[in-house]
């Protein structure tokens, strides 16, 4: 692992706000936790584990005009701290960090994990969903994915 820094990055990093500097900071430290967690603990309690998040009483409810800056915002950030920070992450990651501070900002966002089997191989995909829309899958390569029907269960333990 190596942290990706040039005078460049720097420098673009520098020219953010603060809020998008704070966004960017949160989704790189909250990146390196997360892969330490679904590493040890795995996708289940890490998961359950982020739920159990109580959201942000600040940003409990923003104006239905901010909502969409502030999800333009975190997913830009996400995706570049994903890009620069340590390591390299999956889309599990990526969506699971997104969909997670959606949720602490109030804004009500749905984690969706797909699949799909090509040339006998499985294959696996998430993505984050705002409005019934992907939010972080520009491409929509998630349509290639069969989505898994309803919420992500909760109540299972690692064995089930």
């Amino acid at each position: 692992m190596s942290l990706r820094i040039t005078r460049e990055r720097l420098q673009r990093f520098r020219k953010l706000d603060r809020r998008e500097q704070g966004a960017f900071l949160r989704a790189a430290a909250l990146l390196a936790a997360l892969q330490i967690s679904l590493y040890f603990v795995g996708f289940r309690r890490t998961y359950q584990t982020l739920q159990k998040v109580p959201r942000s009483h600040a940003m409990a409810s923003p104006q239905t005009e901010d909502i969409s800056l502030l999800v333009n915002t975190t997913v830009r950030m996400v995706r570049a701290a994903a890009r620069y920070g340590i390591g390299w992450s999956t889309c599990l990651e990526e969506s699971l960090i997104l969909w997670f501070l959606l949720q602490r900002q109030g804004i009500p966002a749905q984690l969706r994990i797909g699949a799909r089997k090509l040339d006998k191989e499985f294959e696996a995909h998430a993505w984050v969903e705002c409005g019934g829309a992907a939010i972080n899958d520009p491409e929509e390569l998630h349509r290639h994915y069969a989505a898994f029907d309803g919420t992500l269960p909760v109540g299972l333990t690692e064995t089930q």
